[in-house]
Protein backbone atom coordinates (compact mmCIF):
# COMPACT_ATOMS: atom_id res chain seq x y z
CA UNK A 1 0.00 0.00 0.00
CA UNK A 2 1.56 3.46 -1.07
CA UNK A 3 1.57 6.79 1.66
CA UNK A 4 -1.00 9.02 0.11
CA UNK A 5 0.44 12.77 -0.24
CA UNK A 6 -0.05 14.91 3.38
CA UNK A 7 0.35 11.51 5.36
CA UNK A 8 1.09 12.69 9.13
CA UNK A 9 3.63 9.97 11.08
CA UNK A 10 3.34 9.96 14.88
CA UNK A 11 6.74 10.82 16.67
CA UNK A 12 7.33 10.91 20.29
CA UNK A 13 8.17 15.07 21.14
CA UNK A 14 11.36 13.84 23.06
CA UNK A 15 12.78 11.86 19.65
CA UNK A 16 12.12 14.77 17.59
CA UNK A 17 13.40 17.45 19.74
CA UNK A 18 15.38 15.90 22.26
CA UNK A 19 16.09 19.64 24.24
CA UNK A 20 12.75 20.90 23.66
CA UNK A 21 11.03 23.94 22.08
CA UNK A 22 11.04 27.58 23.04
CA UNK A 23 7.62 29.70 21.80
CA UNK A 24 8.06 33.08 21.08
CA UNK A 25 5.65 34.95 21.52
CA UNK A 26 1.47 33.72 21.14
CA UNK A 27 -0.55 31.86 20.09
CA UNK A 28 -2.94 33.37 17.31
CA UNK A 29 -5.58 32.46 14.43
CA UNK A 30 -4.20 31.18 11.06
CA UNK A 31 -5.97 33.27 9.34
CA UNK A 32 -6.61 32.72 5.04
CA UNK A 33 -5.17 35.23 2.79
CA UNK A 34 -6.87 38.64 2.10
CA UNK A 35 -6.26 40.45 -1.11
CA UNK A 36 -6.35 44.24 -0.58
CA UNK A 37 -9.83 44.33 -2.58
CA UNK A 38 -11.51 42.01 -0.38
CA UNK A 39 -9.85 44.44 2.67
CA UNK A 40 -11.00 47.65 1.46
CA UNK A 41 -14.76 46.23 0.72
CA UNK A 42 -14.63 44.74 4.76
CA UNK A 43 -14.91 41.65 4.12
CA UNK A 44 -14.14 39.57 7.27
CA UNK A 45 -11.10 37.86 7.14
CA UNK A 46 -11.77 33.91 8.16
CA UNK A 47 -9.62 31.49 10.30
CA UNK A 48 -7.91 28.35 8.45
CA UNK A 49 -9.30 24.75 8.90
CA UNK A 50 -7.58 21.34 8.70
CA UNK A 51 -8.32 19.15 5.89
CA UNK A 52 -7.79 16.28 8.01
CA UNK A 53 -9.35 17.24 11.53
CA UNK A 54 -12.19 19.77 10.36
CA UNK A 55 -11.05 22.07 13.37
CA UNK A 56 -9.42 25.84 13.36
CA UNK A 57 -5.94 26.39 13.12
CA UNK A 58 -3.72 28.61 15.33
CA UNK A 59 -0.66 29.21 15.16
CA UNK A 60 2.75 30.00 17.00
CA UNK A 61 6.30 31.00 16.24
CA UNK A 62 8.86 28.54 18.10
CA UNK A 63 12.49 28.10 18.23
CA UNK A 64 14.43 24.98 18.25
CA UNK A 65 17.74 24.91 20.47
CA UNK A 66 18.73 21.49 19.26
CA UNK A 67 18.93 22.95 15.89
CA UNK A 68 22.82 23.51 14.57
CA UNK A 69 21.41 26.07 11.36
CA UNK A 70 20.15 29.59 12.79
CA UNK A 71 18.05 29.88 9.60
CA UNK A 72 16.18 26.57 10.39
CA UNK A 73 15.89 26.87 14.30
CA UNK A 74 12.84 29.15 14.09
CA UNK A 75 9.83 27.59 12.54
CA UNK A 76 6.37 28.09 12.87
CA UNK A 77 3.89 25.60 15.05
CA UNK A 78 0.20 24.94 13.83
CA UNK A 79 -2.03 23.87 16.13
CA UNK A 80 -5.38 22.15 15.14
CA UNK A 81 -8.15 22.89 17.87
CA UNK A 82 -11.89 24.34 18.39
CA UNK A 83 -10.13 26.75 21.32
CA UNK A 84 -7.36 29.02 21.34
CA UNK A 85 -4.45 26.68 22.83
CA UNK A 86 -3.49 28.61 26.31
CA UNK A 87 0.17 27.79 27.46
CA UNK A 88 1.29 28.03 30.92
CA UNK A 89 2.23 31.82 32.05
CA UNK A 90 5.80 30.76 32.62
CA UNK A 91 7.89 33.03 30.69
CA UNK A 92 12.02 32.38 30.80
CA UNK A 93 12.15 35.73 29.07
CA UNK A 94 9.64 38.44 27.90
CA UNK A 95 7.49 36.62 25.43
CA UNK A 96 9.28 33.40 25.38
CA UNK A 97 8.27 29.72 27.03
CA UNK A 98 9.51 26.46 27.32
CA UNK A 99 6.44 24.29 25.68
CA UNK A 100 6.35 20.56 25.13
CA UNK A 101 3.39 19.33 22.39
CA UNK A 102 1.34 16.12 22.83
CA UNK A 103 0.35 13.83 20.49
CA UNK A 104 3.41 14.80 17.83
CA UNK A 105 3.13 13.80 13.83
CA UNK A 106 5.71 14.76 11.49
CA UNK A 107 4.60 14.63 7.12
CA UNK A 108 8.18 15.05 5.18
CA UNK A 109 7.75 18.56 3.13
CA UNK A 110 9.93 19.81 0.41
CA UNK A 111 11.17 23.40 2.06
CA UNK A 112 13.85 25.57 1.06
CA UNK A 113 14.14 28.14 -2.54
CA UNK A 114 15.33 27.35 -5.76
CA UNK A 115 18.52 24.99 -6.21
CA UNK A 116 18.53 25.58 -1.96
CA UNK A 117 15.85 22.77 -1.50
CA UNK A 118 16.13 20.41 1.12
CA UNK A 119 13.69 17.40 3.01
CA UNK A 120 12.13 18.86 5.47
CA UNK A 121 8.98 17.80 8.13
CA UNK A 122 5.96 19.90 9.18
CA UNK A 123 4.97 19.00 12.51
CA UNK A 124 1.84 18.77 14.04
CA UNK A 125 0.60 18.39 17.72
CA UNK A 126 -2.64 17.54 19.63
CA UNK A 127 -2.19 19.43 22.59
CA UNK A 128 0.53 21.98 24.39
CA UNK A 129 1.74 21.66 27.76
CA UNK A 130 4.59 23.00 30.11
CA UNK A 131 7.69 20.41 30.05
CA UNK A 132 8.49 17.93 31.96
CA UNK A 133 9.77 18.91 35.20
CA UNK A 134 9.00 22.28 34.84
CA UNK A 135 7.91 24.10 37.59
CA UNK A 136 3.98 25.24 37.68
CA UNK A 137 3.02 28.66 38.44
CA UNK A 138 0.91 28.51 41.65
CA UNK A 139 -2.24 30.17 39.68
CA UNK A 140 -2.41 27.80 37.39
CA UNK A 141 -1.96 24.64 39.47
CA UNK A 142 -5.79 24.48 40.50
CA UNK A 143 -7.41 25.84 37.13
CA UNK A 144 -7.56 23.95 34.09
CA UNK A 145 -6.45 20.26 34.52
CA UNK A 146 -3.07 21.10 35.99
CA UNK A 147 -2.16 23.90 33.20
CA UNK A 148 -2.60 21.24 30.10
CA UNK A 149 -3.86 23.34 26.81
CA UNK A 150 -5.96 22.58 24.33
CA UNK A 151 -5.02 21.10 20.47
CA UNK A 152 -2.80 20.81 17.83
CA UNK A 153 0.07 21.66 15.19
CA UNK A 154 3.49 22.83 14.28
CA UNK A 155 5.68 23.12 11.76
CA UNK A 156 9.53 22.82 11.68
CA UNK A 157 12.24 22.43 9.34
CA UNK A 158 14.58 19.18 10.08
Amino acid sequence: MALIKGHRFPVEFGEAFPRGLVMVGEIEPDLEYQSQEDRARGKEQRQRIDDITKLRQWRATVTDPDEAKAKRASFEVIFTAEVQPAPLPDEVLPGMRPIELVGVTASPKVMGQGEFKYLGYEYRATGVKAPNGAPRPPAAAGARGQGDSVKQGEQKAG
